[in-house]
């Protein structure tokens, strides 16, 4: 579809002429020989770029410009005057237009112009479809789960997304912190500008510090060239701190000062940097007890907690999960290109009797895998890891299940077994999960022979 021009001169034959230049070229022109009949052009028709005479005869196309920019923000203006000035060419950018230009000096750069504008709509539009995409990727709507639990962890956070408050989002790991994160970006007044998201205990000390407020060049070894830091990237947008718990406790006192001040000082440098920033903090700790035991500072906690979320663990809103399910079920077929499209109800049921430690985080993970090892379209229950299969023996005779569950024995090695799954086999996210000792779960593996 060819971009719309609108010719806006008061001299016929010269409008005559550029429209058969400009049409010559594959642009649709549309013609108006004043202000009045040009607005009209306007309201009637989907106009891409008006090109537009400075001297009309019930008009300044200057003036005409702010009130085209005011009403179609998304329409391009060029100016074309017979006589150039500064202050009209200044004024115009000023209400704006795209470019100003002097009719017959100027005649050979036209059609680059138009072209030029045509690239830039291409752009805007484009941007436009990914912020749409963005928008709905991100929206509350994007949500599973329709339990009182979720609705009301919802509703908190679509009220406090409206606002410049900040957030900390409590819960165990895998229910989906982050997702909430940035789903209260993409719904406050910031959702033009950045998210930048940090994960605290993914960094040492010295090398977080660097991350969030950025080096001067030279300021230690390596530091070839100055660097941003993420809160200086986040400006005017969100910065979402995952695991704040995690994190060195004198980092915290610099932390907080950037929260109380709104600048902070990157490392190597004296002079400070001023950011309007949003904070979205995020733990799976109780920093409560994590005050008491003296690894958080407690004028941070309140700092950061004005607004607090907690979200809950899967096994509180079990009635979720058919529907996770099938979410997971969809996206996964998709991303492997299979015909996967149900999952047998025998199945399902070993899915709501599990516990779920790793929570939604470790669901995906289950799902993800059993749609690559289904065949058919339904997912049975040979795909299903083995202690989720477990669950489901004896047909849904729970005897021999709350029979085992008197076993202490058996259900540590169980959930150990779950917990080793999660993590992928890595045993010092195991043990740290499990909150023991790895020297603990290495005696235990070999004690219930867990490979």
């Amino acid at each position: 579809m060819p971009y719309k021009i609108l010719l806006i001169d008061d001299e016929e034959k010269l409008r005559a002429l550029l429209s058969r230049i400009i049409g010559l070229e594959g642009f649709e022109v549309v013609q108006a020989a004043d202000c009045k009949a040009g607005m009209a052009k306007l309201e009637q028709d989907q106009i891409d770029i008006v090109l537009c005479d400075v001297k009309l005869p019930d008009g300044n196309g200057v003036d005409l410009t702010k009130s085209i920019k005011e009403k179609f923000p998304e329409v391009e203006v060029i100016l074309l005057t017979a006589y150039g000035n500064i202050p009209d060419g200044v004024q115009a950018i000023k209400n704006g237009a795209f470019d100003y230009i002097i009719k017959g000096d100027d005649n050979n750069k036209i059609i680059p112009l138009l072209f030029r504008v045509a690239e830039k709509i291409e752009l805007v539009k484009k941007v436009t479809l990914l912020e749409r995409r963005l928008d709905s990727k991100y929206s509350f709507g994007k949500i599973i789960g329709k339990s009182k639990a979720i609705l009301q962890v919802i509703e908190l956070a679509q009220k406090v997304a409206e606002t410049d408050t900040s957030v900390l989002l409590t819960g165990e790991t895998g229910t989906g912190k982050e997702v909430f994160a940035q789903a209260i970006h993409q719904h406050s007044k910031r959702s033009k500008q950045s998210f930048v998201a940090v994960n605290c205990s993914a960094f040492s000390k010295d090398l977080l510090e660097s991350e969030m407020f950025g080096h001067k060049a030279g300021a230690f070894t390596g530091a070839i060239k100055e660097q941003k830091g993420l809160f200086e990237e986040a400006d005017n947008g969100t910065i979402f701190l995952d695991e704040i718990g995690d994190m060195a406790f004198d980092l915290q006192a610099k932390l907080l000062r950037v929260l109380e001040s709104g600048e902070f000082i990157k490392i190597g440098n004296t002079k400070p940097t001023k950011i309007n920033v949003r904070v979205i903090a995020a733990t799976n700790r109780d920093l409560q007890n994590e005050i008491s035991a003296g690894h958080f500072r407690q004028d941070l906690f309140y700092r950061i907690s004005v607004f607090q979320i907690t979200l809950p663990p899967l096994r509180q809103h079990l009635g979720d999960i058919e529907e996770l399910v099938k979410y997971f079920i969809a996206l996964f077929s998709g991303k492997t290109n299979k015909g996967v499209k149900s999952i047998a109800d025998a199945c399902l049921d070993a899915l709501q009797r599990h516990d779920w430690p790793g929570n939604i985080r470790e669901m995906r993970n289950v799902i993800e895998r059993s749609v690559i090892l289904t065949d058919g379209e339904e997912i049975n229950i040979e795909s299903l890891p083995e202690e989720i299969r477990r669950l489901n023996a004896g047909n849904g005779d729970n005897t021999k299940r709350q029979l085992s569950a008197f076993d202490l024995a058996s259900a540590e090695k169980l959930h150990i077994q779950k917990v080793l799954n999660y993590s992928n086999g890595n045993k010092t996210e195991t043990a740290k999960l499990l909150n023991i000792a790895l020297t603990t779960l290495y005696r235990k593996l070999e004690e219930y022979k867990i490979k």
